[in-house]
């Protein structure tokens, strides 16, 4: 998915690093979404989490928007001309609809609710994203993850993965990056990650063993969930510091309830993220959104959309000052 922001902020951003310290209890923060519009008056918005003033990753996520459910009948659904990415992966996960996916690698596949559709952008990739006109209501997460320094020009690539379910105690898992309640996944990513979906039963406790050294983040779809004796509402993000090894999630309510969990060793790198780039400078964006703008080959074609690739937003005037996730304590 792309920022369609009409002014993207500049991010530059740097984790404070110190030791993983065990403690009583999970240390909960609840980061609270925005709406950003997707496009015209009647287009679909999105629930934005990642990046905000108060925490710009969860390892090296670094972008979350959570939509739906969407009426695509009132919005017109989702229709996002090719536009570019560099330095990062994106992660496309859904509950319900079908989206339309084309990339300059020549991918051309779809993501349907339970399939991971993970493509990495590294030096540099264009893709576009459509709402199928199977699609009645639109719903789902869209994440990105930062490559670390040593990976962000890497090539172009495309992953497809289908998690088969896990249940534990009342609760449904699918694993679709990285290893939790027993299950692995395949994809490759290039630095410590975890995500997975998890649907809770009404009236369901559920106790997670999960790795100390990364930090989590909990986004709840639907339902009310509580985590360390916090009460979640849906669409908020809990972030979860490091230093615990299980994670509590209960359902106490009498229907189901869905969270997306993501989790990661802490990003310890200085990123700049502008629009859909990830670089380590401002002059890295500038160079980017350049060759985009020059139509180069760095990006490649999409082949099969119909209609224009996205333009680039005008830079801002000034290099915006650095924000940083508070130090771990």
């Amino acid at each position: 998915m792309s920022n369609v922001e009409a002014e993207p902020a500049e991010v530059r951003c740097q984790v404070a690093v110190d030791g993983v310290r065990p403690t009583q209890g999970p240390r909960v923060d609840v980061l609270t979404p925005r709406d950003v519009p997707l496009g015209g008056p009647r287009a679909m918005s999105v629930r934005r989490t990642l990046p905000q003033r108060a925490r710009t990753l969860i390892g090296a996520w670094c972008f979350a928007d959570h939509y739906g459910p969407d009426d695509v009948a009132e919005t017109g659904g989702m229709d996002v001309a090719p536009h570019p990415h560099t330095g990062l992966q994106t992660v496309s996960w859904l509950f319900s609809g079908e989206i339309e996916h084309r990339d300059s690698l020549g991918s051309h596949a779809y993501v349907r609710p339970g399939e991971l559709n993970l493509m990495t952008g590294g030096h540099g990739i264009s893709h576009s994203e459509v709402s199928t006109p199977r699609t009645t209501v639109l719903h789902g997460v869209q994440l990105w993850v930062a490559l670390p320094g040593e990976h962000r020009h890497t090539e172009r690539d495309f992953q497809h993965y289908v998690p088969e379910p896990v249940w534990i105690d009342g609760a449904e898992i699918r694993v679709f990056l990285g290893s939790l309640a027993g299950a692995s996944s395949p994809v490759r990513t290039f630095t410590p990650l975890l995500g997975a979906e998890i649907v809770l039963q009404p009236h369901t406790t559920v106790t997670l063993a999960v790795d100390p050294g990364f930090e989590h983040g909990v986004l709840v779809d639907h339902g009310n969930v509580r985590l360390a004796d916090v009460d979640l509402r849906p669409a908020e993000l809990a972030y979860v510091h490091p230093g615990t090894g299980t994670l509590t999630l209960v359902n106490a309510s009498a229907e189901p309830a869905r969270t997306v969990l993501i989790g990661g060793t802490p990003f310890e790198e200085e990123i700049v993220m502008w629009w859909n780039f990830i670089g380590r400078s401002h002059d890295d964006i500038v160079r980017a959104r350049t060759d985009w703008e020059k139509n180069s080959d760095r990006f490649g074609a999409v082949e099969g959309y119909p209609g224009n690739r996205l333009p680039a937003p005008a830079l801002p005037n000034a290099i915006i000052a650095s924000r940083r996730n508070p130090p771990r304590h």
